[in-house]
């Protein structure tokens, strides 16, 4: 496949482990981030601890969002992050909203929207999870997310609504 263009493009990526040393899985992602061909890895969030979404039987989440800049098309990224989570054994096998060892999400790449089988632009849940909306609101609390509403309004819209997320002040 080619290059989309030759324009970079910012995407922000949501990174979320609970299994093998979470949050070592979280920095390993950052390094395997680093090494896509035509991609800038720019920022990373605070780690955040979170509750599961999914089943409750299951440990705690660690999450953090990334800003990159990429001229690879977002199916292209998509590839290249699923790539990085088969290094780090994440089977797809697993329970929906289950434990994993690594779990990358696109979730806005530039104003792009997408909707098909392999991809929807921006992610369809960014509105209703904390857990994205508190580190993408730390890199990137002007973004407009959907209906022109930012990150920020989204997220003050769902206080009333949080799971348990903290951030995590020393993740070494």
């Amino acid at each position: 496949m080619k290059k989309y263009n030759s324009y970079w493009k910012i995407a922000y990526i949501g990174a979320g482990s609970n299994l093998d040393k979470p949050i070592d899985q979280i920095h390993r992602s950052i390094e395997g981030l680093k090494k896509i061909k035509n991609t800038q890895f720019i920022l990373s969030s605070s780690l955040y601890s979170s509750s599961p979404l999914g089943p409750e039987d299951q440990p705690d989440f660690i999450n953090a969002v990334f800003a990159i800049l990429t001229q690879l098309n977002p199916h292209e990224l998509l590839n290249e992050l699923q790539k990085i989570e088969k290094k780090q054994k994440r089977n797809r096998d697993e329970i929906r909203w289950g434990p994993r060892t690594i779990d990358l999400d696109i979730l806005i790449y530039s104003n792009l929207v997408i909707n098909n089988n392999a991809l929807t632009l921006p992610h369809p849940e960014i509105q209703n999870r904390d857990f994205v909306l508190m580190p993408l609101a730390e890199i990137a609390p002007d973004l407009i997310v959907t209906d022109q509403k930012n990150v920020v309004d989204l997220l003050e819209k769902r206080k009333k609504f949080n799971l348990d997320v903290k951030k995590i002040i020393n993740d070494e």
